[in-house]
């Protein structure tokens, strides 16, 4: 039989048209993410290997911010997290330069519930869980990002770091560094205890100077204090944070996620970092079923 161009070509269209595989990539939420991604990190300073080098020289196991947001989306969508179910929950500090990461992440899953106030600590205890629990969509999930931050300079000071507009550089975190000059009075016998540690007026300074208190040999013996400080601070936090989820983990609709480590902000000509201590994944009933944190290293 001798078909003509013209009717091999409507059937070659009919055939096509009743394809059940689609022909390129799908428009799948993995995909929307992606692109959102190199949306969010192209206007972002190019990465520097030298400067990356120093980074994880001072702080082992860190990534950049764009490495950590790209797997922890991957890892997260295979969850079941995209960004129309998934609540945004951060505790991070007060401090502009904390809003770099977590910005990255609201690009990405919409508006935060902030739990957070100075130097990360999670200052909206279990009211402020218990609220954020209800706003997490219907059959939905949530992530928790949470920790302090430190600064390193473009030449490698730690609890330093060039901010945009202001030739000083500044301290970072100045929560913690004035709260570990605290302790630090306290254990060399210089100062003492603070009796007005919790006016109101500063109210959360006091909470982290008293929140700091029980690592005072630690930062002594440490090699590098300013190293050390947001590690010490870490593990301080951790214990309420821990202690937040596990009394309201039964709010917990479709899963949470919680994301825990050390922000490392860096002068406005370089990439961020932040190293990655915990990233745990909670089911519906608020079992921790698997820690995701080797797939972040």
């Amino acid at each position: 039989m001798n078909l003509s161009v013209a009717t091999l070509a409507l059937l070659f269209a009919a055939a096509e048209a009743f394809q059940t595989g689609p022909v390129g990539r799908a428009p799948t939420s993995l995909n929307v993410a992606a692109e959102k991604l190199e949306e969010i990190f192209a206007s972002k300073p190019a990465e520097n290997p030298a400067f990356d080098k120093l980074v994880r020289s001072n702080f082992p196991g860190a990534i950049s911010n764009k490495e950590l947001a790209t797997r922890v989306v991957e890892l997260l969508e295979e969850k079941g997290f995209t960004s129309d179910n998934t609540l945004l929950a951060t505790s991070v500090c007060a401090d502009e330069l904390a809003r770099e990461l977590e910005d990255q992440f609201v690009d990405i899953y919409g508006n935060n519930f902030n739990l957070g106030g100075l130097s990360g600590f999670p200052f909206a205890g279990n009211t402020g869980w218990g609220a954020m629990s209800a706003h997490v969509p219907d059959g939905g999930y949530c992530l928790t990002i949470h920790g302090p931050h430190v600064g390193i300079t473009k030449d490698g000071v730690i609890g330093k770091v060039e901010r945009s507009g202001i030739a000083l550089v500044d301290n970072c975190c100045g929560s913690a560094i004035a709260a570990s000059n605290y302790l630090k009075g306290i254990t060399d016998g210089s100062a003492d205890i603070n009796p007005r540690i919790q006016q109101f007026s500063d109210f959360q300074q006091g909470a982290v100077q008293e929140l700091i208190l029980p690592f005072g040999k630690r930062l002594d013996r440490a090699d590098d204090r300013m190293r050390e400080l947001p590690y010490a601070l870490y593990d301080s936090q951790e214990v309420m944070v821990t202690d937040i989820v596990t009394t309201g983990k039964a709010s917990i609709k479709s899963g949470l996620a919680v994301l825990g480590g050390i922000q490392i902000n860096t002068g406005p000509d370089t990439l961020d970092y932040f190293h990655p201590l915990r990233f745990d994944y909670f089911n519906e009933d608020g079992d921790l079923v698997e820690n995701l944190l080797p797939y972040l290293r």
